[in-house]
């Protein structure tokens, strides 16, 4: 008998769409066939969508950290609710993970808090770890990222976002040569430098000038920030990418010139990837006005024109996937100057309903939401096809979806500790209905069933099969 069988579903794949029952035994996928058999628990996925379980790349759970904003427990609650099976932490948490020492005390932080399955970041800082970075290889990071443009505090080794030249027990954000060593470092373990792209520069001299004058507009923010900022930083990560030989990845794309300077490195047939985020593909500068300062992030979301060329990415393939950049913040520290207050918001539960709602809009396929949110970043990071795939001998990760079902999005409805949004009130069309991760059910129908502490540490399968043959 079969621990648990999935019935009368479509299932999903980049390519195909098919229908057949899915069996799971011990965790992972056992069967996938028209015959029936007997199972334990059975679910009826009649008219419904069967995914290969969903994966969020870019999470910011600030734990350790200030978890009064939000901490890992409620974070992978809130992934569960929204069908994530799998998540990457960031590594910008109090301390960081930037050495194998850390590395092993955020596991074991981590692990007793999750309710899906996680990954974790390491993070580059400079000549500050550079040493470190072989051994959070080994250790098994999904990826290492790099701020840039970013400052550091001399101490705590924490980012420092609003950067103001004679800041004291601040190391100023790394030069170019620091960049490229870097680069150097991370190519020698073949896995992905991803990279907040902005000109800490150029933002500097723009947004003094502009305050100087007074500026208190979203407008006025954007000309602090502008595309430009994104673009100089992409253009330079991609030359030295191309002399370095590390696999560039670029963070949270926001803007025409930068898609369209990362299709051409793809072109030339350099290892250049990008991601971008639903904030970037269903908001724009026009909604500042309804929606407010919940709507400020880090690229600020920019113009309509970049909405379409950022759809137009992933349309043409050239952008690798979609995450969230879930960054919350608190209610109190989201109401103030745009200048002052802090840029992030929630995203991991309300990112598959958007995806969704995009499919009945005739924006994407199913098929674009399986390449999107599970296959390509499955691939891209090494997990494939433990994670990822719908097929025999996968971990039993399986997103149920139906894309019939029409709800609203809520700020009071989220899972996450603070509930700042700035798609409270979408309405949405297509809804995850269960979050099955390794074959256990931990989200049913809106409601979480799964146990803290179930999900466990993903690594690259490059590492787990090295870990073995010691």
């Amino acid at each position: 008998m079969w621990d648990l069988r999935i019935t009368n579903g479509t299932i999903v794949s980049e390519s195909q769409l098919y229908k057949a029952n899915v069996y799971v035994n011990d965790g992972k996928i056992a069967v996938i066939t028209n015959e029936w058999f007997e199972a334990t628990e059975e679910i009826d996925a009649t008219g419904k969508h069967v995914l290969p379980g969903l994966i969020d790349t870019h999470v910011h759970s600030r734990d350790p950290g200030p978890t009064y904003k939000e901490d890992f427990a409620h974070s992978t609650r809130a992934a569960a609710s929204g069908g994530i099976t799998t998540i990457f932490e960031m590594p910008n948490t109090t301390p960081p993970v930037n050495s194998a020492e850390n590395f092993d005390l955020q596991n074991q932080n981590l692990q007793q808090k999750a309710y899906v399955d996680y990954g974790l970041w390491g993070i580059c800082l400079g000549p500050l770890n550079l040493a470190n970075i072989q051994d959070l290889h080994k250790k098994g990071v999904i990826g290492f990222k790099f701020f840039w443009g970013y400052a550091v505090h001399e101490e705590t080794y924490q980012l420092l976002y609003n950067y103001k030249p004679g800041m004291e027990n601040v190391i100023a954000p790394f030069d170019d040569g620091d960049v490229y060593e870097m680069m150097e470092e991370v190519a020698q373990t073949g896995q992905v430098f991803a990279v907040h792209a902005e000109s800490n520069e150029l933002i500097q001299k723009l947004t003094g000038r502009i305050e100087q004058q007074g500026g208190q507009t979203y407008d006025d923010l954007l000309k602090g920030r502008p595309n430009v900022a994104e673009a100089l930083t992409v253009s330079k990560g991609i030359e030295m990418a191309k002399a370095s030989g590390v696999r560039l990845h670029i963070l949270h794309v926001s803007s025409e010139e930068a898609v369209e300077a990362v299709r051409i490195a793809q072109g030339s047939g350099h290892s250049i990837t990008v991601e971008t985020c639903p904030h970037y593909l269903f908001l724009s500068n026009e909604d500042y006005a309804e929606i407010g300062p919940q709507m400020k992030v880090y690229p600020p979301v920019k113009y309509i024109k970049d909405q379409l060329a950022i759809w137009d990415g992933i349309a043409d393939g050239t952008i690798s996937h979609v995450c969230s950049d879930h960054a919350p913040h608190t209610e109190e520290e989201k109401d103030g100057d745009l200048w002052s207050i802090p840029a992030g918001m929630c995203g991991v539960e309300s990112m598959t309903s958007l995806m969704l709602n995009a499919v009945n809009e005739g924006r994407v396929s199913i098929n674009d939401v399986a390449r999107l949110l599970s296959e390509e970043p499955a691939k891209m990071f090494g997990i494939y096809p433990e994670k990822g795939a719908i097929q025999i001998g996968s971990d039993a990760d399986i997103t149920i979806v139906d894309l019939q079902k029409e709800s609203t999005i809520r700020r009071e409805d989220l899972h996450s500790k603070s509930k700042v949004t700035a798609f409270d009130g979408f309405a949405v069309k297509g809804m995850p209905t269960h979050t099955i991760v390794r074959g256990k059910v931990v989200m049913k129908e809106g409601a979480i069933v799964g146990e803290k502490g179930y999900g466990h540490l993903i690594t690259p399968l490059k590492n787990q099969a090295a870990l073995a043959i010691k």
